[in-house]
C-alpha cells in the first residue's frame, strides 16, 4: 500500500482539458494517491508525457508497474488499479 508521501501512480493533464478533469476527480474520489503535473504549470513536462505515451493526448495515466493510459475511461482506470489492488 502507499502512503499519500509515495504517490501510486502520476497524472499528465491540464485543467482546460475535459477528460483530465474527469479522471482527475475520479482519482480523488477514489482515494488513490497520485502525483499530477499540471501542463500549464510545467509546459517542459508535455515532451515527458509524448515520450510515455507516444501521442499528444492527456490525460496520460503512469502505474507503478509503468504501464500507462492516454485518455482513459473511467472504466479502464478502475479496472487497472483493481489489476494493481491500488482500490
Amino acid at each position: 500500500m502507499t502512503s499519500p508521501e509515495s504517490p501510486a501512480l502520476t497524472m499528465f493533464g491540464a485543467d482546460w482539458c475535459g477528460d483530465c478533469r474527469r479522471t482527475k476527480a475520479q482519482l480523488d474520489g477514489l482515494g488513490v494517491a497520485f502525483e499530477y503535473i499540471d501542463l500549464n504549470a510545467q509546459p517542459e513536462a508535455a515532451d515527458v508525457a509524448r515520450e510515455i505515451s507516444g501521442r499528444t493526448n492527456i490525460p496520460v495515466v503512469v502505474y507503478p508497474d509503468a504501464t500507462h493510459h492516454v485518455e482513459p475511461s473511467n472504466a479502464d482506470v478502475e479496472s487497472k488499479l483493481r489489476e494493481l489492488a491500488l482500490i
